[in-house]
């Protein structure tokens, strides 16, 4: 009996307890249930507030930009996300599509003037984790060229890509293109990144002429100043009245400051000055050219057209380990070369050129002397110095006089000179067993006879050398050179081609005073009848306004105009 009673004593005590667990863990499942739904709630709660947060940053943001754009715009809201694609062309002007036209009209965009848009690189996440700072801030300015590019593309040339993508392109790179207004700019600081821009004639006008092409600058933009086959890169340092201004119908105060240390090339094209009386150590190597600059003022050209002074180039190589070439030119051509230059000389060891007054060429001005390397890297010095001549003058006077008191004389028939009839009978006798005479037409110069097995002339051209300059002389003046137009000729015929005849020589244009290449004849009538080149015509239908009546007239008929009405020569 008892024994049951304590059976029955410890089930109900056991179903108690498993009826007391039970209900603690349903109370500790209703718990969590209250927990996580707290949780999803507060969850709820700040998503929702960071959503209403963004959005109100957002609107503040979208606020911003219209200011932003309204102020820049002056009233006038434009901006496209396009995708960036590289067209041909000169200068900062952009290609948009039609719609962009339309968007931009019905703006009143066209009523404010000329179209200036500010250009940012749209950074995208997944193209590299770490970016620059400076990176995400590439911007530049530009203007339009037209509208046609195709819809949702924006069409770059070459010097607005650059400034947008120094490096590397992005596989889809996107541009912010937004409407801007820009003051006109009145000053403007210019650093080339390599050293000569400034020896360039005339670099002003030929820096008017890149500008010309161009609608805006901005700082820190870098553009290319083309000079025949010379490229510079000039960095914008700093602008006024903006860091971007418009450069359309503009005077501009312009600064270049010298390249940085740091930028300088020693392959560079660099005119180191020469002075007159001073010699310079110098070394070139096989196939380059050092150039040197030297003047001669007013005062010095007086004193070489009296007669009474020329002008002695010379170049001495310290070792005979190399052989060198000098050309000369004077500007505006500035680098001369094997095939454009006024004068040279290619004789083997010391080279002396005599510049006098005979020469048609020569003038007050400013000259270059090019080191051309022939053979192998030559060491030298070089030198220009002013002679005078004045005491040859005297001693070929005397010399003259002196001889024609000796009137008693027969000609050698050996070697024709004129001899003193008392002693022509032992002259004849030595000049027979020890000198010969050459043979070839037009030649006839006497030589010893151990030296005449080295006397050859040219087959080409019949010039007398020595056996070692033959070699030199076939491979500078006959061997074909090939000039960018297409012609192929021989050294003295491409010089003269070069210099008067090749569509592709620089020339200096008569209205802007750049150095521009010739180019063939004007396509229009009258302007071909005056003898204006094709550039000359473009450049000649700028208008500029009279100084006696203030009209605006095209520069290639002011001169018509001076006379047509105002009656001025």
């Amino acid at each position: 009996m008892d024994y049951e009673l304590r059976r029955a004593r410890e089930k109900l005590n056991k179903e108690q307890k498993e009826r007391k667990e039970i209900a603690l863990k349903r109370l500790e499942r209703e718990r969590k249930a209250k927990e996580e739904a707290r949780k999803q709630r507060e969850a709820l709660d700040a998503e929702r507030s960071r959503r209403v947060f963004d959005a109100e940053q957002a609107q503040i943001k979208a606020d911003d930009e219209m200011q932003e754009s309204l102020l820049v715009g002056r009233g006038i809201v434009f901006c496209r996300v396009l995708e960036a694609v590289a067209c041909q062309g000169s200068g900062d002007k952009i290609k948009l599509p039609a719609s962009c036209f339309n968007e931009l009209s019905e703006g009143g965009a066209f009523d404010k003037g000329p179209l200036y848009f500010k250009l940012s690189v749209i950074h995208q996440e997944g193209k590299s984790d770490v970016v620059d700072e400076k990176e995400k801030s590439w911007s530049t300015h530009s203007g339009v060229l037209e509208f046609t590019a195709d819809e949702g593309f924006v069409g770059l040339p070459p010097h607005v890509w650059q400034n947008l993508f120094p490096g590397d392109a992005p596989v889809i790179p996107l541009i912010e293109v937004r409407y801007a207004w820009l003051p006109k700019g009145t000053y403007a600081k210019l650093q080339p990144l390599r050293v000569g821009f400034s020896d360039l004639p005339n670099h002003k006008a030929i820096l008017e002429t890149t500008l010309r092409q161009h609608a805006t600058l901005s700082e820190d933009d870098i553009f290319i100043v083309n000079y025949g086959d010379l490229v510079y890169k000039l960095k914008v340092l700093e602008l006024k009245p903006s860091s971007s201004v418009s450069v359309l119908e503009t005077d501009i105060e312009v600064d270049i400051v010298g390249p940085d240390a740091a930028v300088e090339n020693s392959h560079d094209n660099v005119l180191k000055p020469l002075t007159f009386g001073k010699s310079e150590f110098g070394m070139v190597d096989e196939g380059h050219y050092t150039y040197y600059k030297f003047s001669i003022d007013n005062a010095t050209w007086e004193t070489i057209v009296s007669g009474d002074a020329t002008v002695e180039v010379r170049i001495e190589p310290e070792t005979n380990s190399g052989d060198s070439d000098i050309y000369i030119s004077k500007h505006p051509l500035i680098f001369p070369t094997r095939h454009q230059h006024e004068w040279s000389s290619h004789d083997i060891g010391s080279k002396t050129l005599i510049l006098s007054s005979k020469d048609k060429s020569l003038e007050a001005g400013t000259y270059t002397l090019g080191v051309y390397g022939f053979k192998g890297e030559t060491k030298y010095h070089v030198s220009v110095n002013v002679q005078d001549v004045r005491n040859q003058k005297v001693g070929q006077k005397v010399a003259s006089s002196s001889s024609s008191m000796d009137v008693d004389t027969v000609e050698c028939k050996n070697c024709k000179r004129y001899i003193p009839s008392r002693s022509i009978a032992l002259h004849e006798a030595y000049c027979s067993r020890n000198n010969v005479v050459c043979q070839h037409t037009g030649c006839g110069v006497v030589l010893r006879v151990e030296e005449a097995k080295n006397h050859v002339h040219c087959q080409k051209c019949g010039q007398p050398f020595h056996q070692e300059e033959m070699e030199k002389h076939m491979k500078v003046f006959h061997e074909p050179l090939y000039c960018p137009c297409g012609i192929v000729l021989e050294k003295e015929d491409m010089v003269q081609h070069q210099a008067s005849v090749c569509p592709l020589r620089l020339v200096p244009c008569q209205f802007c005073g750049d150095m521009v290449q010739a180019g063939s004849s004007a396509i229009d009538v009258r302007d071909k009848l005056r003898g204006l080149s094709e550039h000359e015509s473009l450049c000649g239908s700028r208008t500029a306004p009279c100084d006696s009546c203030g009209r605006s007239v095209m520069l290639k008929d002011m001169d018509i105009h001076c006379v047509a009405v105002h009656q001025k020569n």
